[in-house]
């Protein structure tokens, strides 16, 4: 028996797969299950089998990009979900782990990324600098470029992303006359957004020039350029002070060495009342890495932290944690949105870019689909204030809040 029938025969229980190898036999692994779609694929290079046993996720994804392994039954989203439907995180098994001297290499290299500033913005630009047409082919029409917030699962992207930002605008109590800072203000929504409902003054930083175009562009539109700017700067060498700070999306690529350095300069940055909102992706788990295949092609010097890194990194900073909320499903249904309209959009995301970048986009987005879906991935949502005084003794305001922003 080849070493993949091996893997695959331990890997895989429920649901169907079949695979066709490079001498054009068969094999047939698991047992049909409703809840997992089967899927049929074919592996036309041998070279492939031991990608995909010594690192799962990255060889299957360049075996993919490149045509050496292509699905005839289903698509990547099926064969990513029936691979991880078996090795869900709260069950306690993973059978398709990359083997353990990959673990180690993950951990030394994210413990050796430093993420300084001039490595910083080149790592933005290779995600965040690709053509503005592409995500306009599968966001919403805001642009918003995170975890959107459903309340009814039946609900439009669109609507989930406007909920997303009631929802976090609320917590930060944001009175008028307030000046407001956007760390990583992606295409300006936010901002736009804080403005158009609460009147206050925000300016919004960001290290992708394309992005800071868009924003400026849109603030100019809108007529509100006085009111709502933008800046290509790190956060590292803003100045002054504003009464909140929202980050959003933005945590993940300032890198675990630099956690401490984040969340201290946020303090420093707000007044003595100040309150700031931290909306990232996380981990369910304790500390880890990242995987090759995001390191190397999706988002360079990334990383994903748990819950108790942020708290470590965050001790003996003199401001309250006053609010911890975890999104658990949310990015999973707004990665699925994404997910279809990319597939929907085929034709014109290869004209922008090739059949390669097309596979390698969707099995990123796939990727990220089964992480939060059987996977350890959650969204938190941390609040902090510098004065235990500066926010009600209860969360009633944050609910009547969403309610008004909402309506």
């Amino acid at each position: 028996m080849a070493l993949i029938d091996h893997f695959l025969h331990r890997a895989i229980k429920r649901g169907q797969l079949t695979l066709t190898k490079p001498d054009g036999s068969t094999s047939t692994f698991g047992t049909p299950d409703p809840d997992l779609a089967p899927v049929s694929f074919t592996i036309h290079d041998r070279g492939v089998y031991r990608a995909i046993v010594a690192d799962p996720a990255l060889g299957v994804a360049e075996a993919f990009m490149d045509g050496r392994l292509t699905i005839e039954q289903g698509d990547i989203l099926d064969l990513l979900m029936l691979a991880t439907g078996n090795s869900r995180w709260e069950n306690g098994v993973n059978r398709l782990a990359a083997n353990r001297w990959r673990t180690i290499g993950g951990k030394i290299r994210h413990a050796l990324t430093r993420n300084q500033a001039g490595a910083s913005k080149r790592n933005v630009a290779h995600h965040y600098d690709l053509s503005d047409r592409l995500y306009d082919l599968f966001l919403d029409a805001d642009k918003q470029y995170s975890c959107a917030y459903y309340t009814d699962l039946a609900q439009s992207l669109e609507r989930a992303q406007a909920d997303k930002k009631a929802h976090i605008v609320a917590k930060l109590a944001i009175e008028p006359g307030m000046r407001v800072l956007d760390i990583g203000c992606g295409w300006g929504g936010m901002a736009l957004y804080i403005h158009r409902t609460t009147g206050a003054e925000v300016l919004g930083i960001t290290l992708s020039e394309e992005q800071l175009k868009v924003a400026q562009r849109r603030a100019e539109e809108a007529g509100v350029a006085d009111k709502v700017r933008f800046q290509l700067i790190d956060y590292r060498h803003l100045t002054g002070t504003f009464d909140r700070i929202v980050s959003v999306g933005m945590f993940e690529h300032v890198g675990a060495r630099n956690f401490r350095t984040y969340l201290s300069t946020c303090r420093d940055l707000l007044t003595p009342q100040g309150v700031m909102l931290l909306h990232t992706i996380g981990r369910a788990d304790g500390p880890g890495f990242t995987d090759r295949f995001t390191d190397k092609y999706i988002f360079p010097g990334g990383y994903i932290p748990s819950l108790s890194e942020i708290l470590a990194a965050n001790d003996f900073i003199r401001w309250f944690v006053t609010d911890v909320e975890v999104l658990r499903m949310h990015y999973a249904i707004t990665l699925r949105d994404w997910y279809r309209r990319a597939v929907d959009q085929k034709d014109a995301i290869v004209a922008l870019y090739d059949e390669q970048f097309f596979r390698m986009w969707t099995f990123y987005l796939a990727g990220a689909i089964v992480s939060f879906t059987n996977g350890p991935l959650v969204n938190f949502q941390i609040q902090f204030s510098r004065d235990r005084l500066a926010l009600p003794l209860t969360r009633d305001y944050m609910l009547e809040e969403e309610r008004r922003l909402r309506d």
